[in-house]
C-alpha cells in the first residue's frame, strides 16, 4: 500500500503514452485504407476554342490538383481546335504533370477537332463518350505579322502536296529498280499533282506530324492514323477511334469513365503508375472571374471593338482637350486591346492600315483637306479590319456586321467634318477687328485725360488696353467702337443705361 502512492505521478504520462499510441495506430490505419482510391478527380470543362484562356484555366487547373494531391484530372472537352501557341502550352503541362491528366470528349455531340486532336493523344488517358468525333488535325496559318510567322496551306493542296510527295517516292523506287521506262516516269512527273507553292507550308505541316506522332508513340497509339489527321484532315467517331487504337475507352458518363480506367498502367514523366480511380471524388472547377475576363477581352470582335473606341476616344480627347472623359475611357480601352492583340493571331498590317486610316481622320479634323484625307482614312480602316483577324482559325474569326458598322460609323463621322468645314468656308470672312467691334468690356481701371484718355479693360477673359474720349471710371461698361494699330489698342466708348437695358 506504501508503495502505490509514490508512482501515481507516473499516470498522466501512462495515459498520454496510450492516447499517443493510439492516434498513430489510427493514422496509419487511415492511410492504409484511405489510399489513392479515395482522393479526388477535379473535372476542367473546355468547351470553347483553345485560346489564351483556356490555357490559363487548364495549366492552373492541373497546378491546384499537384498542390492538392488529386488522383486525376479530366478534361471534359468539346472544341472546334484553336491557336497553336496555346494547345502547345496545354501539352507541356500534360506532359510535366504529377497528376494523370484524362482527356474525356463529352457529352454526346461533343467534338476534339484540330487542337483538341492533339490535346487528347497527349493525355495520359484519351476517352470518348458515344456519338463524338475526333479529328480534323490540318493546322491552319494564324495572320501574325511577319517575324517569323509561317504560313500554312488550307486543307486541300497539303492533300496535292501529300500525294506529289508519295508520286516522287514510288518514282524514286522504280529508278532504283531499273523497272519502268524512262518515258513513263517523264509521263508520271507529267500527271504528278503540283507541290505547295513555297517551303515553308510544307515545313509547317512535317512539324506538326512529327509533334503528333510523337505524342502517340510516348502513349503507345495509333500514330499513323495521327499523321493522317494532320495531312488529310480525316475525322474519325468513338467507335472507331477505339477500334483503330486512337483512344483507351469509350465512356458516357464521368462514374463509368473512373471505372474503366481503373486499374490502367500510364506513363508520368517520372515512369509508370498504375492508376487507382475507382471511387474518386468528382470535383468540378468552375470558370474564376479571372479566366473569364480574359476570355471575354481575348474574343477578336470584342478587342477590334476596344480598339476603335480607345482610338476614337483619344481623337476626341485632342479635339476637345481637358474633356477628361473620353481620353481617361479611350486610353482603358486601348491598352486593354492591345493586350488582346498580343495574345491574339494578329495580321499587324492589318493593325497597321486600321492606325493609319484613323490617323487619316483625325488629321482631317484638325487641317480640312476637302475630303482627301477622310477618304483615304475610311478606305485604309476598312481594309486593315478586313484583313486584321484571320478567319480560318477555329473560334477566332470576325464578326463582319462589325466591320461594316464601324467602317460605315467613320463615314459618316467623316461626311460631318466636310460638311463643317464646308458651312465654315461659306461664312463670310472677318479680320479680327471686326470681331471686336460691338463687344462690351469692363473698365478695371479709371481712364486718365492726362494720357489721351488712356485706361485698361477687361474683355473676354483677358486685359486690353483702350483709349476712350469720353471720361470712364474703373467699374463702368464699355463698348468697343474699333482698334487702334498702335499696340493694339482698342477704341471704347461708354455704354448708356438705356442702351445696356435695350440689350
Amino acid at each position: 500500500m506504501g508503495m502505490k502512492p509514490r508512482h501515481l505521478h507516473l499516470l498522466p504520462l501512462v495515459l498520454a503514452t496510450c492516447l499517443l499510441g493510439l492516434a498513430a495506430w489510427a493514422v496509419g490505419q487511415g492511410v492504409e485504407h484511405d489510399g489513392p482510391a479515395v482522393g479526388q478527380a477535379f473535372v476542367l470543362t473546355v468547351d470553347d476554342a483553345i485560346g489564351p484562356a483556356t490555357r490559363d484555366y487548364i495549366v492552373r487547373g492541373i497546378e491546384r490538383a499537384e498542390n492538392e494531391g488529386a488522383g486525376l484530372v479530366v478534361i471534359k472537352l468539346n472544341t472546334p481546335g484553336g491557336l497553336d501557341a496555346s494547345m502547345r502550352d496545354i501539352i507541356r503541362k500534360f506532359l510535366a504533370s504529377e497528376v494523370p491528366v484524362a482527356t474525356w470528349v463529352a457529352p454526346s455531340g461533343s467534338r476534339a477537332a484540330s487542337a483538341g486532336t492533339y490535346m487528347l493523344y497527349a493525355s495520359h488517358i484519351a476517352a470518348m463518350a458515344p456519338a463524338t468525333n475526333l479529328g480534323a488535325a490540318t493546322p491552319v496559318q494564324i495572320g501574325g505579322g511577319g517575324g517569323g510567322e509561317e504560313r500554312q496551306e488550307p486543307v486541300t493542296p497539303l492533300e496535292r502536296a501529300r500525294e506529289a510527295l508519295e508520286s516522287q517516292r514510288q518514282q524514286d523506287d522504280t529508278d532504283a529498280e531499273g523497272e519502268q521506262p524512262a518515258d513513263v516516269d517523264e509521263a508520271e512527273e507529267e500527271s504528278s499533282p503540283a507541290m505547295p507553292g513555297d517551303a515553308t507550308s510544307r515545313k509547317v505541316i512535317n512539324d506538326a506530324v512529327a509533334y503528333i506522332k510523337g505524342l502517340a508513340e510516348r502513349h503507345g497509339r495509333n500514330a499513323e492514323w495521327a499523321e493522317r489527321a494532320v495531312r488529310e484532315a480525316v475525322s474519325l467517331t468513338a467507335s472507331e477511334a477505339l477500334e483503330i487504337n486512337v483512344i483507351d475507352v469509350i465512356a458516357a458518363s464521368l462514374p463509368e469513365l473512373l471505372e474503366a480506367i481503373d486499374g490502367r498502367v500510364v506513363q508520368m514523366d517520372d515512369g509508370e503508375r498504375e492508376l487507382a480511380t475507382a471511387g474518386l471524388e468528382i470535383v468540378e472547377i468552375e470558370l474564376d472571374w479571372r479566366t473569364r475576363f480574359l476570355a471575354i477581352i481575348t474574343n477578336p470582335t470584342l478587342a477590334y471593338i476596344l480598339l476603335m473606341i480607345g482610338i476614337y476616344g483619344l481623337i476626341l480627347e485632342g479635339y476637345n482637350p481637358g474633356a477628361l472623359v473620353p481620353g481617361v475611357i479611350g486610353g482603358i480601352c486601348l491598352l486593354l486591346a492591345l493586350y488582346a492583340f498580343q495574345i491574339l493571331p494578329v495580321n499587324y498590317a492589318g493593325l497597321a492600315l486600321m492606325v493609319l486610316g484613323l490617323a487619316l481622320i483625325a488629321v482631317e479634323l484638325f487641317v480640312p483637306s476637302f475630303g482627301i484625307l477622310g477618304i483615304g482614312g475610311v478606305i485604309a480602316m476598312v481594309f486593315g479590319s478586313i484583313i486584321l483577324f484571320d478567319n480560318e482559325v477555329p473560334g477566332f474569326d470576325m464578326n463582319t456586321g462589325i466591320v461594316i458598322g464601324m467602317a460605315l460609323f467613320s463615314a459618316l463621322l467623316f461626311a460631318a467634318i466636310v460638311y463643317l468645314a464646308a458651312r465654315t468656308l461659306k461664312k463670310p470672312r472677318r479680320s479680327s477687328d471686326q470681331m471686336l467691334v460691338g463687344e462690351e468690356a469692363e473698365a478695371i481701371s479709371d481712364f486718365n485725360p492726362d494720357q489721351n484718355g488712356e485706361g485698361r479693360v477687361h474683355l473676354m477673359g483677358e486685359d486690353w488696353r483702350a483709349r476712350s474720349s469720353k471720361p470712364v471710371s474703373r467699374g463702368d461698361r464699355v463698348r468697343v467702337i474699333g482698334m487702334l494699330r498702335e499696340g493694339l489698342m482698342l477704341e471704347v466708348e461708354p455704354v448708356s443705361e438705356e442702351s445696356s437695358n435695350i440689350q
